[in-house]
């Protein structure tokens, strides 16, 4: 196209004799007379100027077309489907039944929709949420009715009976451990018997020596199986009990009187139950800490076992015997 205008625009203009329009004949106009003028005059006179012909105007050249831009790119776009239109139909009034929630139209009991609106005439009702308890299998299931129910309820019962075989079998195992930190984070504090009673003892050695709080005193026992019976007022918490074995705590006393390696303890709370320990001693002067943890305490028998040191002239010597209870 701007090749064609450029060589447009050089082409020359054409001539004026070509494009103007044909005029008179200037030989046939001097021939021909003038009117009122002598024809004498008109042979010797000379022939009038003709003025030269005008121009022809150019052309008009065509208009310039505007450039053309070339298209950008495009991405190709995502297809998407059209809009459903409801189109509203025209309803009659003579159906009755219950009128549509959005437009009032009536629509008869069969129909799930509105006829007119197509609004939804009969909506889904929203579940209540589940309890805490539903949550956790195998309730947290749906079903239907008869659905899996036998199945539940069989695991069900068998985790309640699981839980109360444990507790009844953990309980006893609990109380003991729960009771035990208790001792240890309590301070104990001694505890003296009302009343002490021995089935046997030496003339100047009773068994209270053994409860008196002086350790150069002794409980003199003639022989092995000799037992001593210590009578509390009131029930209380056994923590520990505290065993001084021998004469005395002094060595050289020590070993001059014969001691029981082994004291048998029965335990009586106040319901008449009989807890029984072994309390093995070393054989050694000093005290020896036994720690126990029985509740309910009310009467305590040692019984003396696996003498040492004996000796015709020698017999048992218990210097001292001490009852914590928790404070």
């Amino acid at each position: 196209m701007e090749r064609w205008l450029s060589w447009l625009r050089r082409r020359p203009a054409p001539a004026a004799a070509a494009t103007a329009e044909p005029g008179p004949d200037p030989s046939a106009a001097a021939d021909e007379p003038r009117p009122g003028a002598p024809s004498g005059a008109s042979a010797g006179a000379s022939p009038a100027p003709v003025p030269p012909a005008r121009p022809a105007p150019p052309a008009p050249r065509p208009p310039a077309a505007p450039p053309v831009a070339s298209p950008a790119p495009v991405l190709p776009a995502r297809a998407v489907a059209p809009r459903p239109v409801v189109r509203p139909l025209a309803a009659s009034d003579d159906v009755t039944g219950a009128p549509c929630p959005a437009c009032g139209t009536p629509n008869p009991p069969d129909r799930r929709f509105c006829r007119r609106c197509a609004t939804p005439l009969t909506p889904t009702t929203i579940a209540a949420p589940l309890p805490w308890w539903r949550t956790v299998w195998p309730f947290r299931r749906r079903t239907r009715a008869g659905s899996g129910r036998l199945v539940r309820f069989l695991v069900v019962l068998g985790v309640v009976l699981a839980l109360c075989a444990a507790a009844f079998l953990l309980l006893p195992a609990g109380r003991h451990l729960i009771e035990d930190t208790r001792d240890k984070l309590g301070k104990a504090k001694a505890v003296t018997p009302t009343r002490v009673q021995a089935t046997a003892e030496l003339p100047g050695h009773p068994v209270a020596h053994s409860t008196d709080g002086l350790s150069n005193r002794y409980w003199g026992a003639p022989a092995p199986g000799t037992s001593a019976t210590y009578t509390f007022g009131k029930p209380f918490r056994l923590v520990d009990v505290i065993v001084t074995n021998g004469a005395s705590p002094a060595p050289e006393e020590y070993a001059k009187q014969g001691r029981a390696l082994r004291i048998d303890m029965e335990v009586t709370d106040r319901d008449g139950v009989t807890v029984h320990k072994k309390l093995v001693l070393s054989d050694k002067p000093g005290p020896q800490t036994f720690p126990l943890g029985i509740s309910g305490a009310t009467t305590i028998r040692l019984t003396l076992e696996e003498p040492a040191g004996s000796a015709p002239d020698r017999h048992l010597a218990l210097a001292e015997v001490e009852f914590f209870q928790r404070g």
